[in-house]
C-alpha cells in the first residue's frame, strides 16, 4: 500500500511517539504533530494515550489552544464539565471568535442536557464559521441537538442544510427520512428523495430509502423498482437485496424472494436475518426440509436472536412434534432466562404435553418477567387446579384481579375454588360478582369444578342470578 506523503508523516509521529513513551526519552514534537498524534489515538478509542500525549504537547507547547481544546475533548468524556467550562472561558478569553470553542461549548452543553444552550452556542460557531464544509458540520449537530429535543420540523431544516452543503452526506440523508417518519411524512419523503434523485440519479443510499417508503405504504410494485434501481446503482448493496426480498414475500413470490437473500450470502458472511427469511420462505413454499435447515443455521449463525428459536418451535408446534418444539425452546431457556416470549412457548408446549408441574413454572416466570395478559393468568389457575393447588391458585387470581378487576373468568374461578376450601360467603361473593358480568359463562364453574355446581347453595345463587 502507498502512502500519501502527510500519511506518512503522520506514521513516522506515532512510530516517534511511541517509542519515546517506550524508552522515557523526552522527544520534541511541533504542535500540529501533538495535534494529528491525539487525533489519531481518540479516533481509534485510545484515550489513554491521548491523554499522554496532551498532557506531553502542553508541557513542549502550554500556549496552544488546539492542544487545550484536545484536553476538554477528554474532560468531557469523563464528565468533568465544571473543569471543563473553567478551561473553556479561559480560552474564550484568549480567542473570543474561535468557532471551535463555541463547538466545544456545546459539546458541554448538550452532555449536561442542555440542548437549548448547546444551540445558541452552535448558532454563534455558525457565525464565526469561514468554510462551507464547517458549515455542514454545524449544521449536523444542530439537527442533533433537535433531535434530543424531539424538535423534529427544526432538525429536518438543518440536515436538509447539511444535503446543501455536501449532497454526499449521507448520513444527513438518512437523518432527514428518519425526521419524515417520525412525522409520519412519507409523502413528503418521496417527494423530497425523487427531488434529490434528479440531481443524484446513481444514489443507492436514495434509492433504498425510497423504497422503504414505498414499502411502507404497502406500494410493493414502486418499492420493488426503487430496490432494483439501488441495486443498478451499487450491485453489492447488501441492504437493497434484502429489502427486494422483503418485498418479493409480501407478492407471494417466495423463490425470487429467495434468490435475492441468497445473494447476500454470497457477498458477506451470512446474515442471521437472511438465513431467517429464507427459512420461512421455504415454509411457505412447504419445503419443510429446507426450512428447518435454515431455521437451525439461523440459530447456529446467532444464538442470541430470539426470532430465530421461536422460529424453530413455532414450525414444530406447528406440527404437532411437540418433543421437538420442547427441545428447541429449552435450549432458547438455557441461551437466555429472562425472555419472556421463550417462557410463554415454553409453558404452553409443556402444557400441551400435560406436563403441569413444567408448564405452571413457565407461566409463573412469564408473569414474573412481566407478561400480565388475562390468558396467562387464568392457564396458570387451571393448572395449579388440576394440581390440587387451591390456595396458590386463589393466591394467582387475587393478583389478576388487580389487573382484570371485571373479568368473569376470573370471578367464576374464584367463586368455585372458595367453595372449594369451604369458605362459602366469599364464593357466594365471587360467584354473583361473575354472574353480574356474564351469566353465559357459569360453564366454567361446570368444567373445572364439576362437584361445586351441583350444591343446592350454589345452584340457588345461580338461579336467582338469572331470575333476576
Amino acid at each position: 500500500m502507498e502512502y500519501s506523503q502527510n500519511e506518512n508523516f503522520n506514521n513516522m509521529s506515532l512510530t516517534k511517539f511511541e517509542s519515546m513513551l517506550k524508552t522515557n526519552d523526552v522527544l520534541f514534537f511541533d504542535s500540529n504533530e501533538f495535534e494529528n498524534i491525539i487525533n489519531h489515538y481518540l479516533e481509534n478509542g485510545k484515550i489513554g494515550l491521548a491523554k499522554k500525549a496532551i498532557k506531553l504537547g502542553l508541557q513542549q507547547h502550554p500556549t496552544s489552544i488546539n492542544l487545550r481544546l484536545f484536553k476538554i475533548e477528554i474532560l468531557v468524556l469523563e464528565n468533568k464539565f465544571d473543569d471543563a467550562n473553567i478551561l473553556l472561558e479561559e480560552l474564550h478569553y484568549l480567542e473570543p471568535n474561535n468557532e471551535e470553542i463555541f463547538i466545544q461549548k456545546a459539546n458541554v452543553l448538550s452532555k449536561q442536557d442542555e440542548h437549548e444552550k448547546a444551540i445558541s452556542a452552535l448558532l454563534m460557531a455558525l457565525d464565526l464559521s469561514n468554510s462551507p464544509q464547517d458549515d455542514g458540520d454545524l449544521y449536523g449537530l444542530i439537527g442533533m441537538e433537535y433531535l434530543f429535543l424531539d424538535q423534529f420540523e427544526n432538525a429536518l431544516i438543518y440536515f436538509k442544510k447539511c444535503l446543501e452543503v455536501d449532497e454526499t452526506d449521507y448520513s444527513a440523508l438518512h437523518n432527514v427520512i428518519y425526521c419524515f417518519d417520525f412525522l409520519d411524512k412519507n409523502q413528503e419523503a418521496i417527494d423530497f428523495l425523487n427531488s434529490y434523485l434528479d440531481g443524484n440519479p446513481y444514489c443507492e443510499v436514495a434509492w433504498h430509502e425510497l423504497g422503504r417508503q414505498y414499502f411502507g405504504l404497502k406500494d410493493y410494485n414502486k418499492a420493488s423498482a426503487a430496490f432494483d434501481f439501488a441495486i443498478i446503482s451499487d450491485d453489492t448493496f447488501i441492504g437493497a437485496y434484502l429489502e427486494k426480498g422483503k418485498v418479493l414475500e409480501k407478492q407471494k413470490k417466495y423463490n425470487e424472494a429467495i434468490e435475492n437473500y441468497k445473494i447476500t450470502l454470497a457477498l458477506e458472511d451470512p446474515t442471521s436475518f437472511a438465513l431467517l427469511r429464507i427459512g420461512y420462505c421455504y415454509e411457505k413454499l412447504g419445503e419443510n426440509d429446507l426450512a428447518v435447515q435454515f431455521f437451525n443455521r439461523t440459530v447456529e449463525e446467532d444464538p442470541l436472536l430470539d426470532k430465530g428459536w421461536i422460529a424453530i418451535t413455532k414450525f414444530y408446534t406447528k406440527h404437532q412434534n411437540y418433543q421437538k418444539a420442547l427441545h428447541y425452546i429449552r435450549k432458547a431457556v438455557n441461551i437466555d432466562n429472562d425472555n419472556v416470549l421463550y417462557w410463554k412457548l415454553y409453558a404452553q408446549i409443556n402444557l400441551r404435553l400435560n406436563f403441569l408441574e413444567e408448564a405452571e413454572h413457565g407461566f409463573k416466570r412469564t408473569l414474573d418477567l412481566g407478561n400480565y395478559e388475562l390468558e396467562t393468568w387464568i392457564n396458570r389457575t387451571d393448572i395449579l387446579i388440576k394440581l390440587g393447588e387451591y390456595e396458590g391458585a386463589v393466591y394467582n387470581l387475587l393478583q389478576a384481579i388487580e389487573f382484570y378487576p371485571e373479568s368473569e373468568e376470573i370471578e367464576y374461578r374464584l367463586g368455585g375454588l372458595y367453595f372449594k376450601l369451604m369458605e362459602n360467603d366469599k364464593g357466594r361473593y365471587h360467584l354473583k360478582n361473575a354472574l353480574r358480568l356474564n351469566s353465559d359463562y357459569d360453564f366454567i364453574l361446570e368444567e373445572l369444578f364439576p362437584n361445586i355446581i351441583n350444591r343446592q347453595s350454589v345452584r340457588e345463587v345461580i338461579s336467582s342470578s338469572k331470575k333476576s
